[in-house]
């Protein structure tokens, strides 16, 4: 039986728990934000990723993430599919206190959220059948390639890009999917959908909050100061970011709006991410007040570009990670973490021009993928809902369920 650090592998077990935490998270805050006729319908999409995840990441995922280096790092192999070599004494490689299958799990736990993510911008519009074909593609197709060419030891990594925990692997992807996605599908015909339930958005940004600790300290992958820093500059950025996103919105419309500021933390939330353990406490403040105010503008510009991104994911997520990475090129320092590099305050203006022309890169790659993908998923089954069933709702017309009885709300 191999030893392994008990500290060590109970905090990645901790923080693969609290990652998992942010899908339901998630769920809940798409769910408030949606009409009340679609509560069911985006909340379906976020769980469901939970199951179908979860195989695919068994069957092959891991492996092409995490085995290999094929296609000039671009994508792993299949040796380790179905976890073949792989048991209960076999330890991860980038860190031999914890076992293999902790970090399997852990990844995992990222796997499942990111294409989640996406659902909140088509909102209402997709068919449930091609959505989860679209789960399944836009991980083979986008998400794991860019996981190996970061994380995986492939092309982008080898090249000096870095990403602590998923600025580009996760929300700059996610993000670029989301506006590919709403341009295919168009606008919704019936726009006039309101919040449903800003408490639920409350509990949702509550649990996402509460489960970004893990998703960005656990991305140190042991317990050190790293994982101390990342967990605390994590915190910070999404209070200054949910701050300067109220003030900005109180100033320009003269109420303080409750959505405004979840929304705002959310934002500081994905913009600190790439960068988390990679930068000082005090770069981490501006990273915050940076994504509460880009990221707001990102949403007005959106609106007026008649993008109709029900719940933002663009203008939160993709624009958050993006600001994030490039960020990172500017405040990254070796003394924080020195797996990492000298941003350009510190002379490091290749860095930064690295991590410039890698999220560049990765829009446009997951933006056309995606676009691509409905497409030909379009092909064998309608992506787009029908008229009558989106006036009806996607609760009642697809999944013939109600959030809530008659009456009650």
């Amino acid at each position: 039986m191999a030893a392994f650090d008990t500290g060590s592998t109970a905090f990645m077990l901790l923080a693969t728990s609290l990652v998992m935490l942010m899908t339901p998270g998630l769920a809940f805050f798409y769910g408030g934000l949606a009409g009340r006729r679609n509560i069911l319908g985006i909340m379906i999409q976020s769980f469901v990723s939970m199951g179908i995840t979860t195989i695919l990441w068994y069957a092959f995922g891991y492996s092409l993430c995490f085995s290999g280096n094929i296609m000039g790092g671009v994508i792993g192999d299949l040796n380790k599919a179905f976890m073949h070599g792989v048991d209960l004494n076999t330890a991860y490689s980038g860190n031999p206190k914890i076992p293999e299958f902790v970090f399997f799990a852990y990844q995992m736990m990222f796997a499942i959220i990111t294409p989640a993510l996406i659902t909140g911008a088509f909102v209402n519009r997709v068919t449930f059948k091609s959505y989860l074909v679209f789960l399944i593609l836009w991980q083979v197709l986008v998400y794991y390639p860019f996981v190996h060419m970061v994380w995986g030891g492939g092309l982008l990594f080898v090249h000096g890009v870095r990403d602590f925990a998923g600025g580009i692997v996760v929300h700059a992807t996610a993000g670029f999917a989301a506006l590919a996605s709403v341009i295919y599908v168009g606008k919704r015909r019936d726009t006039e959908s309101p919040p449903n339930s800003i408490p639920l958005i409350a509990i949702g940004t509550g649990l996402l909050w509460f489960g970004w600790y893990g998703f960005n300290a656990g991305s140190e992958l042991d317990v050190d100061a790293i994982t101390g820093q990342a967990f605390i500059n994590t915190d910070v950025a999404a209070s200054f970011a949910a701050i300067t996103w109220l003030a900005i919105e109180w100033a320009l419309v003269k109420k303080p709006k409750f959505v405004g500021l979840l929304t705002g933390a959310v934002a500081g939330l994905a913009t600190i991410t790439p960068a988390a353990g990679y930068v000082t406490l005090t770069s981490a403040v501006t990273i915050g007040i940076a994504a509460g105010g880009v990221c707001y503008l990102a949403v007005h510009l959106k609106n007026k570009m008649g993008w109709d991104d029900a719940l933002d994911v663009w203008g939160v997520h993709g624009i958050g990670g993006c600001l994030g990475t490039i960020l990172l090129g500017v405040f990254a320092t070796k003394t924080i973490n020195a797996a990492g590099a000298d941003g350009l305050l510190y002379g490091g203006g290749k860095f930064f021009l690295k991590q410039t022309l890698a999220v560049v890169g990765t829009c446009a790659y997951a933006f056309v993928f995606t676009y691509a993908m409905l497409a030909i998923i379009n092909m064998f089954t309608k992506v787009k809902v029908g008229e009558q069933e989106e006036m009806t709702g996607l609760d009642a017309a697809i999944h013939g369920e109600q959030a809530y009885d008659a009456g009650v709300v």
